[in-house]
């Protein structure tokens, strides 16, 4: 698309916090007036579904320039704020116990999602880039089906009537909501960074070694899409030890790889180059269905909704700033030591768990 449509080297980042605006300010309007716990949850699931793939179909438009293309990302940005952050309500209204596994399931399908259309890249190579908006619209609209169809409201919901336009703010006033949100915050910080700049990390790889070709699409969709089985993995493993101390823990190790990429970036071995990708892929959202589970379990059983959604909104809004620094620092900073600015998030969001009360071997 950006050589079609002569785009500038740097789009791909405004492109990628297009959306993330768009799904910052969904979630702020989606908190504000509490659709999610006012409405049925499948209802809005479904209606946001449509709205988004629809707009996602709005770029294949002939003749679009870069800022209606911004534009149009930002409104599917804005409407997947009431799928990713309602998911994981509707989800919390099902499960009272078990919540962090059935989370893991959740946010892994999430990251194959994130991940599919570096495959359908993959496989349509000599075919219009279009095609990958076509099918992810078709699969956006199949899955708001499926979810009206098939999950009516949870038995643990409750219903929010009347719109209160302070009821967001009102988990920030316990100890416990605050600290497990700021370890959240600091997961966002690194995740949709990492993501973003994947496919950039193998490109810099290919430039750095020529007579090394490596598949930067098809890469790019298992480093990010085996990273699903992490969530269900880590779910699972909350459920024995905690669901604190498994988060912790992955958080730890991301930020480790962080601070140690220097050392396999531009390895003379690319094995040793993917594998250490593939492990910082893994421990990067491993703990991501965790910090929902905590945050849902910390948040006003009355809002809980509405909590986890203004938490998805400010955890976005760090991505944007994060992906953007990272950016606009690359032509100043070695790539091989960029990455490293990552482990800011990690270490502030350890140190915000660390003064977490909760029982590190609380479960999910």
């Amino acid at each position: 698309m950006a050589r079609d449509l002569n785009l500038d080297q740097h789009f791909l980042a405004h492109l990628t916090s297009a959306i993330q605006f768009g799904f910052i300010t969904g979630t702020l309007v989606f908190a504000i007036f509490t659709i999610s716990d006012r409405f049925s949850p499948s209802l809005v699931f479904f209606f946001s579904s449509i709205l988004a793939g629809l707009f996602n179909l709005g770029i294949s438009i002939n003749n679009i320039d870069s800022t209606e293309i911004l534009q149009f990302r930002f409104l599917t940005g804005f409407f997947l704020a009431g799928i990713y952050p309602v998911g994981m309500k509707i989800a919390s209204d099902y499960y009272q116990t078990g919540l962090g596994k059935s989370l893991g399931f959740l946010v892994g399908a999430l990251v194959v999602g994130t991940a599919f259309p570096h495959l359908l890249n993959f496989f349509i190579i000599g075919f219009p880039w279009k095609y990958v908006l076509y099918t992810t619209t078709i699969l956006s609209i199949i899955g708001g089906l499926s979810v009206l169809l098939f999950v009516p409201n949870g038995p643990y919901r409750k219903s929010g009537q009347e719109i209160k336009l302070t009821a967001f703010m009102n988990g920030f006033k316990k100890q416990n909501f605050r600290s497990v949100s700021f370890g959240y915050f600091g997961h966002m910080w690194e995740l949709y960074t990492f993501w973003a700049f994947v496919p950039i990390m193998l490109s810099s790889y290919n430039n750095h070694y020529p007579e090394i070709h490596l598949n930067v699409s098809l890469l790019s969709f298992f480093i990010i899409a085996s990273v699903g089985l992490a969530c269900v993995f880590s779910g699972m493993l909350s459920q024995h030890f905690g669901v604190k101390k498994i988060a912790s823990l992955s958080l730890f190790i991301s930020c480790l790889c962080c601070i140690i990429s220097p050392l396999f970036l531009f390895s003379n071995s690319s094995f040793l180059f993917i594998t250490f990708l593939f492990i910082w892929g893994l421990t990067v959202i491993a703990d991501s269905p965790l910090f929902s589970t905590l945050v849902a379990q910390n948040a006003p059983e009355e809002s809980r909704g509405t909590s986890l959604t203004i938490v998805n909104c400010i955890g976005f809004s760090i991505t944007i700033i994060s992906i953007q620094l990272i950016n606009l620092l690359s032509d100043k900073i070695n790539a091989q030591y960029i990455y490293m600015l990552l482990a800011i998030g990690p270490i502030l969001g350890l140190i915000a768990l660390l003064r977490n009360k909760i029982p590190t071997t609380i479960q999910a």
